[in-house]
């Protein structure tokens, strides 16, 4: 899995662009295969694409990556409240961007004063997409400590993502960067020490170490002449060569023995129109050999057509001469006030600057970056993104009993919207569409609405032969099945539908009770059991037994943590398993924390592959600094993803309780050890529950759950 690195500014104009790119010439240069991810929009890109950035990066590199989001459409999901279906659209282009690499460079949102949101967001994407994080900041040449103390409180965003700060624009004192190959001269930190030291201290003191320091190399700001043309719309007079670099603008209004030092190679030399002498000069000075940049004309005044005859020499030495309408104020303050960011064709200068930036970036540590092993986390808008893709692909049916209740019908309508699944609402006809047109929405054709009534004969003699040595009667099959639920149920045991999704206004035990006689355990199971996938801020984790079984005895307990680590293993989460009491290890005693301490002897018994322990308290499970000291030996402790309540009493307040008051979404009961995908709804549950239920029920119906049932 590729190792992402979201790259952010502590401040303003710190060249965000320039190091991100100058990043991916590094990791490249070390023969790491890099990716690139802008996940919003901020800057116009080319006619490929909307975003500055994105645009630069496939214009001289081979690297893949998706467009970034349009800005308009991500402040449109933030006004409505919806930050998570943001994120989750965010994860899914990472996913495109992260394919065949190892290491992925995220280039944050810049702070500007209409975006108020950028330093929010670029903390929820680096939870979203498990990112470790780069500071750029800027050096105050006067305080070291001012400089660590801004970066140190944007690292405050990232508690405990944080692996290095670049330090960009260091003004080098009596540097000449001009004519200097990037790449050839020494590193900033080598060749400067003295400069940085004070600045490298001031951080390693805030555990913040500085891993890249790039000088300000006012080389690579000269814009083409072309560009400036562009820019501020001035007329082609003389084409010349204009690639030429403006390295200064120089204003002459004054007679020419007064002018002529300022005729240097790199000067756009700004004159009035009609003053044919310093036009003249401008042509002896390239005769000679000095290479301006150009010559601009301002007040829309061409010279004289005899003194251009006399200059066509210069011209053949690619002189370019310009026109603007403008004065000559107005062209200057125009042209000085322009903005200097990299043209997406300037290839010359794209590439200049990723080598300056690559070669002032520590290699040993970019070398470091593949081999450091951290396990990933399967964040909350990750993991929901990847539950919509998977059950998109594989297409399944799932009905819904509870056809005309009205978030069930919401639901159905956004999983054709999505391709999350074929859904079925079972139920009067007339009563779904009433529904539907009350909350406004119109059902796709995918969603098929079956008359439940119309379809109860065909399924009595099937029902009978299943439960024949229960001594079930076409007459009592026939009344059970008046139940939608039931009626669901046969359907799936009949090979109609993939899987069911009820509990919206039934109970758990209305809607479990008919899988367990109808369609069974799966072979070698011993009971079924549910779980909760609780999308916390940072990560997904797995809550289980909290919907089903009361009282699970010791033997059930291991039964139903094996379940839970194999489901959260089979849903992207390495599982790692905390049998919950409320003692840890020894601390306690009594019968309650003893079936604890048996259920975890077993299920090691049983799954020795398994990292299971226990007894363990909640705190010790998921906290590190507890766990150090109540259960320092422990492979478990404090980095818990499976939890395992000793009961149902404990279980379902605990999800609840921590649902409820952190606002956090949990996706499930997700039922196990079944033949069939069956799964219980909250009758509290929102929309956005059904939809996710309804994701996990695809995906349990998936190839290997089908293989697992046969």
């Amino acid at each position: 899995m590729a190792r992402a690195l979201l790259v952010v500014p502590s401040c303003h104009n710190v060249g965000l662009t320039s190091v991100c790119l100058g990043l991916v010439r590094a990791i490249e240069r070390q023969g790491i295969r890099a990716g690139f991810f802008k996940p919003i929009a901020q800057s116009g890109g080319g006619h490929e694409t909307n975003d500055r950035s994105v645009a630069i990066i496939r214009s001289v590199s081979r690297i893949t990556t998706p467009d970034a989001l349009e800005r308009h459409h991500a402040e449109a999901l933030l006004g409505r409240g919806e930050e998570q279906v943001l994120l989750e659209e965010i994860a899914g282009r990472y996913q495109k961007a992260a394919k065949d690499t190892d290491l992925v460079v995220i280039e944050g949102m810049v702070p500007g004063m209409d975006q108020v949101y950028s330093s929010r967001i670029n903390s929820a994407v680096s939870k979203c997409l498990d990112a470790d994080v780069i500071l750029v900041g800027l050096l105050d040449p006067h305080n070291p400590a001012e400089t660590a103390e801004t970066i140190e409180i944007q690292a405050r965003n990232y508690p405990g993502r944080i692996i290095g700060a670049i330090l960009s624009k260091i003004e080098v004192p009596g540097a000449i960067w001009r004519g200097v190959t990037p790449g050839a001269e020494p590193p900033l930190t080598s060749s400067h020490a003295s400069l940085l030291a004070p600045f490298i201290s001031a951080l390693t003191a805030k555990h913040i170490p500085v891993v890249g320091a790039v000088p300000l190399r006012p080389d690579l700001a000269y814009l083409r002449l072309k560009d400036l043309a562009r820019t501020i719309g001035a007329r082609t007079l003389i084409a010349g060569d204009a690639n030429r670099r403006v390295e200064r603008t120089t204003l002459i209004a004054r007679n020419v023995q007064h002018s002529i030092d300022f005729l240097r190679s790199g000067s756009l030399v700004v004159t009035p129109g009609d003053r044919d002498d310093i036009f003249m000069a401008c042509a002896l000075s390239a005769l000679s050999g000095v290479q301006l940049a150009g010559v601009l004309l301002t007040g829309d005044f061409k010279p004289d057509s005899r003194v251009m005859r006399l200059c066509e020499g210069a011209m053949s030495t690619g002189l370019s001469v310009l026109v603007t309408e403008k004065d000559s104020f107005m062209t200057v303050a125009e042209i000085v006030s322009m903005n200097s960011e990299m043209p997406i064709d300037d290839s010359e200068r794209i590439e200049r600057t990723m080598d300056v930036v690559a070669n002032n970036i520590d290699k040993g540590w970019v070398g470091s970056l593949p081999t450091v092993k951290r396990e990933q986390r399967m964040s909350p808008p990750a993991f929901r993104y990847q539950l919509i893709e998977h059950a998109h692909a594989l297409n399944k049916r799932i009905v819904l009993p509870e056809g005309d209740e009205p978030r069930t019908v919401a639901a159905a309508a956004i999983c054709a919207e999505r391709g999350i699944a074929r859904c079925i609402l079972l139920g009067d006809p007339a009563r779904i569409r009433a529904v539907a047109d009350g909350q406004g929405i119109k059902l796709p054709e995918s969603v098929q609405i079956m008359d439940a009534t119309s379809n109860i004969e065909r399924m009595i003699a099937p029902m009978v032969e299943l439960r024949k040595t229960k001594g079930l009667t076409a007459e009592q099959a026939r009344e059970q099945l008046q139940d939608n639920v039931v009626l669901g149920t046969m359907m799936i045991k009949t090979g109609e539908v993939d899987g069911l999704v009820s509990g919206a206004v039934h109970t758990t035990a209305n809607t479990i009770r008919p899988a367990l006689q109808l369609i069974k355990l799966q072979p070698g199971m011993k009971l079924a059991s549910s779980i909760f996938f609780m999308c916390l801020p940072d990560q997904v984790v797995v809550y289980g037994d909290c919907a089903v079984n009361p009282n699970p005895t010791a033997e059930e307990m291991a039964d139903i943590a094996i379940q839970s680590a194999d489901s959260a293993a089979a849903f992207g989460i390495p599982p790692r398993v905390a049998m919950l009491s409320y003692s840890t290890g020894t601390s306690g005693a009594g019968s309650d924390v003893e079936k604890v301490d048996q259920a975890t002897k077993l299920a090691k018994q049983r799954r020795p592959d398994l990292l299971i322990d226990g007894p363990l308290q909640y705190d010790a499970a998921i906290m590190p600094d507890v766990a150090k000291s109540k259960a320092p030996n422990s492979p478990v402790a404090g980095r818990a993803t499976v939890f395992i309540f000793p009961d149902l009493n404990a279980g379902n307040t605990a999800y609840k309780a921590v649902q409820r008051s952190t606002g956090c979404i949990s996706i499930g009961p997700m039922m196990q050890g079944m033949a069939r995908p069956v799964n219980d709804l909250s009758r509290g549950c929102l929309v956005e529950d059904i939809v996710f239920t309804i994701a996990l029920t695809a995906i349990q119906a998936g190839p290997k759950a089908q293989q697992k049932a046969k």
